[in-house]
């Protein structure tokens, strides 16, 4: 029983490495967003959605992943493009993708006439989504699973490289998600706006291939502390607050 119980608990604690930004990486980009959604798509989002905020709606999609109902969107968190490459239908999960499912779930809530239950599952997906697609680990090489299978020491605990990036470099800053969302909105100009939601999405990939040669510059010895934290955590800050700004224009897009 005691061996069964052990098995539950590591599979578990392996589900939850497995999914992208952690709970904080995730609300600063919902709050990000929601700071920049035109008048008529807070009221639209606000009517789908009830109260909840955007920052709060973000997690769902991890949150649900205990339920075996949601167990066919387990794929949906991450895909795979190799080196040199572009999106690849082809080698994806069977089950679907983040970047596939991402382009399917912009087109039903544009362009279907969809149930109250089915528009709020379906954005509440896109929320999360966007924000996976802008971890450079979960558009990954198809290798490590992400780098969930690269260990590494991150100051004198071992862990995997996914989760450094996941969590790891983001709680260190000891930052809520509330200051961290405000300080990297105050970059958010104009003409950073509107460069960032210019950008076609088949580049949000391109971006994540090319950071995987930050995320992966490691050294031999794998432990990681302040060097890696300097170098990474500016990295992690233009791609929250990219997800952030892009999220609220398809959001704009969507509901005017």
């Amino acid at each position: 029983m005691k061996k069964l119980f052990f098995a539950l608990v590591l599979c578990t604690m392996i589900n939850a490495q497995s999914f992208g930004w952690g709970k904080t990486g995730h609300r600063v980009v919902g709050q990000i967003a929601e700071w920049h959604l035109s008048k008529k798509a807070q009221r639209t989002i606000a009517a789908i959605l009830g109260p909840t905020s955007l920052a709060m709606t973000a997690n769902w999609m991890d949150e649900v992943r205990s339920d075996r109902a949601y167990d066919y969107a387990y794929t949906w968190h991450f895909l795979t493009v190799h080196e040199g490459k572009g999106y690849e239908p082809e080698i994806q999960e069977k089950d679907g993708d983040a970047y596939g499912v991402m382009l399917r779930l912009i087109d039903e809530l544009k362009n279907k006439p969809l149930s109250l239950t089915k528009r709020q599952e379906n954005l509440k997906m896109l929320i999360h989504i966007v924000g996976d697609l802008h971890q450079p680990l979960h558009v990954g090489t198809g290798e490590d699973k992400g780098g969930n299978e690269v260990e590494v020491t991150y100051f004198g605990q071992t862990t995997n490289l996914h989760t450094v990036w996941d969590t790891k470099v983001i709680d260190r800053q000891k930052l809520s998600y509330t200051e961290l969302a405000d300080h990297l909105n105050r970059k958010a100009d104009k003409t950073t706006v509107k460069e960032l939601q210019a950008a076609p999405y088949a580049d949000w990939l391109k971006e994540a291939v090319h950071l995987r040669g930050i995320v992966y510059d490691l050294p031999e010895s794998k432990r990681l502390s302040y060097e890696y934290d300097f170098v990474t955590f500016p990295v992690i800050e233009e791609q929250l607050l990219a997800g952030g700004i892009r999220l609220a224009g398809i959001l704009n897009e969507i509901y005017g």
